[in-house]
C-alpha cells in the first residue's frame, strides 16, 4: 500500500489528483492522507468537502487528517512508500526540523521509522531562499527522494520552485530502489 498525503498548496491540488489517478490505474491501493488545513479548508480553487469526495471516490479508503490517526504509520501499520504531493515549504521545514504537528509530518515521521521511501513533491514559493537549506537537509537524509522541480515563474517568484508532477511515478519508481531519479531540477 502507498500513502498519498496532499498539504497546501491549492493551486497544484489538480495535479495532485491527476497523479492520484494514475497511480490508482497502475493498480496500487493507496491511503489518502491530507493536512489538517487541506481537509477543512475552502478556496478559490474549491471546496474541501469536494476535494475530499474525490480523494475518497479516487481511493475508497476513509482519509486520514489527524495527529492520531497518522501516527500508527510506520512500525504498526507499514507502506511501501509515502508520497507527500504536494510538500508545502512549511511542511518540508517541519520535517527536516524534526516537528511533528500535523497529519503529514507524524505520518512522515511514523514511515520514516521503517526505513521506506518518502517521496516529496515540493511545491513552495520560498524553496529558492528560506527553504533551501531544507531540500539541503533532507537530500542528505536516508530514505527521502525528491521528485524532480523547477522554477514556475523566474521573473514574477524568483524564490518558487514546483515539481514536475508528471516525475511522480517515475520517482516512486527509482525510490523503491533506493535510487533518486535524476534530474533532481528540470
Amino acid at each position: 500500500m502507498i500513502g498519498f498525503a496532499m498539504c497546501g498548496s491549492y493551486c497544484t491540488h489538480a495535479l495532485a489528483l491527476q497523479q492520484l489517478i494514475s497511480l490508482r490505474e497502475r493498480g496500487l491501493e493507496i491511503q489518502p492522507m491530507m493536512s489538517e488545513n487541506v481537509y477543512a479548508t475552502d478556496t478559490q480553487f474549491g471546496s474541501a468537502e469536494e476535494l475530499r469526495r474525490k480523494v475518497r471516490e479516487i481511493c475508497d479508503r476513509e482519509i486520514i487528517h489527524t495527529v492520531v490517526g497518522a501516527e500508527p504509520l510506520g512500525p504498526r501499520t507499514p507502506l511501501d512508500a509515502l508520497l507527500l504531493c504536494p510538500c508545502t515549504g512549511n511542511t518540508l521545514a517541519k520535517m527536516a526540523l524534526g516537528i511533528t504537528d500535523t497529519a503529514v509530518t507524524m505520518a512522515a515521521k511514523a514511515h520514516l521509522r521503517s526505513d521506506r521511501p518518502l517521496v516529496i513533491c515540493l511545491a513552495s514559493n520560498d524553496a529558492l531562499s528560506a527553504n533551501l537549506k531544507n531540500i539541503g537537509l533532507l537530500l542528505s537524509r536516508k530514505c527521502v527522494y525528491f521528485v524532480p522541480m523547477r522554477q514556475d515563474d523566474p521573473e514574477k517568484k524568483p524564490h518558487s520552485l514546483v515539481a514536475d508532477f508528471s516525475l511522480l511515478i517515475p520517482t516512486l519508481d527509482s525510490a523503491m530502489q533506493g535510487k533518486q531519479y535524476q534530474k533532481i531540477f528540470v
